[in-house]
């Protein structure tokens, strides 16, 4: 097969339906990027799970004077000396506590005071309000159970509180949206298909004359079908190409610069460039084989070769 002239039916057949083949290229970028910006919010979700996940803490709030007048777990009364040794050595004897630290009241409230020290409530607090608490490192935070079981409702214990539950929330809401964007990213390479499945039989429509005319002189399925995959395969990674750029573009001025993401949010761990240029092989490849599938499969309904 003669390469020269494939190379110029494809310029022909791109050039003779520009508007559609515009089409393609658009949708196919969308597409493509919105393909691109999932993966990449699915690593950045990831990592940050592993970051927060290795810093949630569980806590154990004892019961105070306060807390005995009106909470119905601290009915007993505040928690005693006896009681908290207690807590602390059961605490000690678990394999999967990995690190105690006890906070008193008066620290508590010093910690209160730092973080919302303009709060309205702030100054009507006193020490004595705020809950002695134990704060436990988990070898695994999936084990928050355990600490639950062992001292939920026991004498002197206000609650049992586990910061992963908190986090599960984010990154619930995270994966929510996650997959609402994989969603439009569905229905827009189904646009994407059909504008290429349109595309090609149009062109093939435009150039029935000659295709008729290469069959009677022995011309091979392959040989006659082949420009056309070509087309679409060719406005197809121009599209996969814009989205790359996207993404890219994306990354700099939202995590990098313009926005400044990294410099604005120090408490997130965002994915480094390396997460983007290991997707892009992906998208140019998916913007290749694609639209070149879709126009093989639309030739061998409409185009009888």
């Amino acid at each position: 097969m003669r390469a020269q002239f494939v190379l110029s039916e494809i310029g022909v057949g791109l050039r003779r339906n520009l508007t559609m083949t515009f089409a393609v290229v658009v949708s196919v970028a969308l597409s493509l990027a919105l393909f691109g910006g999932s993966l990449l919010m699915s690593d950045q979700v990831n990592t940050m799970k592993g970051y927060w996940y290795d810093k949630v803490n569980v806590s154990i709030f004892l019961c105070n004077k306060s807390d005995a007048e009106s909470d119905p777990n601290c009915a007993k009364g505040a928690v005693t000396a006896d009681q908290k040794k207690q807590i602390q050595a059961d605490l000690s004897k678990m394999t999967v506590v990995q690190k105690v630290s006890y906070e008193s009241s008066d620290q508590a409230y010093k910690h209160y005071k730092e973080q919302f020290g303009d709060s309205p409530l702030a100054s009507s607090l006193t020490p004595d309000q705020m809950q002695e608490s134990y704060r436990i490192k988990l070898r695994d935070p999936e084990k928050y159970q355990v600490i639950a079981t062992a001292f939920d409702g026991r004498d002197g214990v206000q609650s049992v509180q586990d910061q992963k539950g908190i986090l599960d929330n984010l990154f619930g809401l995270l994966n929510g949206m996650n997959w609402a964007a994989r969603a439009v990213m569905a229905m827009m390479l189904v646009v994407a298909l059909m504008l290429i499945v349109n595309t090609v039989r149009v062109s093939a429509f435009s150039r029935r004359r000659e295709t008729g005319i290469m069959r009677l002189v022995g011309a091979s399925g392959f040989y006659i079908q082949a420009p056309f995959i070509m087309e679409a395969a060719v406005a197809g990674l121009i599209g996969g190409g814009v989205a790359c750029g996207f993404l890219l573009v994306a990354r700099y001025f939202i995590i990098d610069h313009g926005l400044a993401l990294s410099e604005k949010l120090n408490l997130i761990n965002f994915i480094g460039w390396d997460a983007v240029l290991t997707k892009l092989p992906l998208i140019l490849a998916t913007s290749l084989l694609m639209p070149a599938l879709a126009a093989f499969f639309a030739l061998r309904k409409y185009l009888k070769v």
